[in-house]
């Protein structure tokens, strides 16, 4: 069977949307699974539904990569979008034809700053990870391309700026607080340290725009099961070892002046993309309600003998238990719009209930201590300072997490902390070290003497939480009704 290719794809017969030319439009540093099930995906979409007529070519960020298989694959690919929505399952193909090709700039450097000076351009995209946006003093000017990737915009741009071309939009994907103002930050002090002039510093200052984005899609990448390959491929046509898959939620956040909104392509397409004045208030929902949901009944679920987030959903007080802690004490402390907040929230259902993902609980259990104080305690903080009352589940939440991380505790290990479910198997706890040593040596303690010892402990919530009236009594209530009936009883009680 022929490897994917455009001659390949007529013959198959696909009948989908395809763009074969269109001017390159995009610069994207990263050719790997997020960007091509994300980013992509957008700007394909907007060549079908918008006429955006553009073209994304993608740049290797390091030596190693995938140039020379989406070259020869003519930058096709195919995408499955997959999960749930509205209860409803979707399993959705489609070939992405916004790609033209791929650069790996250590072996032809020169092409990318030709591409770099193009009229056609107009926009850089990034996703080098999070260890991407850093300022690398060892980067230099000479280099070609420079070590870092701020180093490599910096040269590009300058190119770019020495040929009398307008300014570009950048928007910077990294998992990182201000990704943009962070990247423009490193390309000011590249400027700085290169001498490249002050004209060229005020060209960026004023002609480029440097975008903070909030990116929200989980993308499992390629399909590892040889079979079910096999057996898209017979039904293709094809062979794609390109394929990439990402659940079918989608949102990108994009920081920047309400005319952008109108300058990019997305708004016209009807896609899940916005501009918006600041993504904070949006980064705030994602952490409070997708990340809090998971880390706020996850351990108790655990507890109550579940394994998966997907089954959690079909159990009815987990499901329920999750809904009122999310509807009725995280949204009515965020700032966002009520009816956005509770449709954001009704997506998190359907994505937990992705019958595609088996997204373990012990996964996410990994780190639960930092991980409820910075998604879980500001909603209880400020729901407590609002309503001058405890919030039942994200308090029972607390409770959880307590008996997770001390349920039947029969060893400290060199990397956890080893305890026992009820009535269940041995699991191992995972988490900062000093965490794990605090309740190794607390194993012993009741209950009353547990939680007094874990809510004053500053160094775990930066304050002494026994200070929050009625917090210690309740959550000693909880732990106890925990460890007498089962974390799916003490869940049942909230409701």
């Amino acid at each position: 069977m022929e490897k994917l290719n455009y001659q390949v794809l007529e013959a198959s017969g696909y009948k989908g949307y395809i763009k074969k030319e269109a001017p390159e439009k995009v610069l994207q540093f990263g050719e790997g699974n997020f960007l091509r099930a994300f980013v992509d995906y957008f700007f394909d979409c907007a060549n079908e539904k918008a006429d955006w007529d553009g073209k994304v070519v993608l740049v290797q960020p390091i030596a190693q990569g995938l140039t020379d298989l989406i070259n020869e694959q003519e930058g096709l690919y195919t995408l499955y979008l997959r999960g749930s929505e509205k209860g409803q399952k979707v399993d959705a193909k489609r070939v992405i034809s916004a790609v033209s090709r791929c650069i790996n700039p250590y072996e032809d450097y020169q092409k990318v700053e030709e591409l770099s000076c193009s009229d056609d351009l107009e926009y850089i995209v990034s996703n080098t990870t999070e260890a991407g946006i850093v300022y690398d003093p060892n980067s230099t000017f000479a280099q070609c391309p420079p070590d870092s990737f701020p180093g490599k915009l910096t040269k590009l741009l300058y190119a770019r700026y020495k040929a009398g071309k307008k300014g570009l939009v950048i928007l910077s994907c990294e998992l990182i607080d201000n990704n943009g103002k962070e990247l423009e930050k490193c390309v000011k002090q590249y400027i700085a340290d290169w001498k490249l002039g002050e004209d060229f510093a005020e060209w960026i200052e004023k002609e480029n725009l440097f975008c903070s984005t909030l990116v929200d899609r989980i993308v499992p990448g390629r399909i590892r099961d040889a079979e079910e390959v096999k057996r898209l491929d017979e039904e293709n046509g094809y062979t794609d070892p390109l394929t990439d898959v990402g659940e079918c939620f989608g949102v990108w956040i994009i920081e920047g002046p309400a005319e952008l909104e109108e300058r990019l392509p997305f708004k016209k397409a009807g896609l899940n993309v916005h501009v918006v004045p600041d993504v904070t208030p949006y980064k705030k929902r994602k952490v409070r309600i997708l990340n809090g949901a998971h880390t706020g009944f996850v351990l108790g679920a655990y507890l109550s003998g579940q394994d998966i987030v997907r089954d959690c959903m079909h159990n009815e007080t987990i499901r329920g238990f999750m809904n009122k802690m999310l509807y009725e004490e995280i949204i009515p402390t965020l700032p966002l719009d009520k009816k956005e907040l509770q449709e954001f929230a009704a997506a998190v259902e359907d994505r937990f209930n992705n019958p595609f993902i088996n997204h373990e609980l012990m996964s996410i259990s990994l780190n639960s201590t930092s991980k409820w104080k910075a998604r879980n305690m500001p909603s209880f903080l400020e729901y407590v300072k609002e309503k001058k009352e405890l919030p039942v589940c994200l308090t029972m939440s607390l409770a959880a997490y307590i008996a997770f991380y001390s349920s039947d505790i029969q060893e400290r290990t060199a990397d956890g902390l080893l305890c026992k479910r009820p009535k269940g198997n041995s699991y191992k706890v995972q988490d900062d070290a000093w965490v794990l040593d605090f309740y190794y040596t607390h194993r012993e303690d009741s209950a009353d003497e547990l939680v007094q010892a874990v809510l004053s402990n500053e160094k775990m919530w930066g304050q002494d939480l026994t200070k929050i009236e009625g917090l210690k009594e309740q959550t000693v209530k909880n732990l106890v009704n925990i460890k007498e009936n089962g974390a799916e009883a003490a869940y049942a009680s909230c409701l």
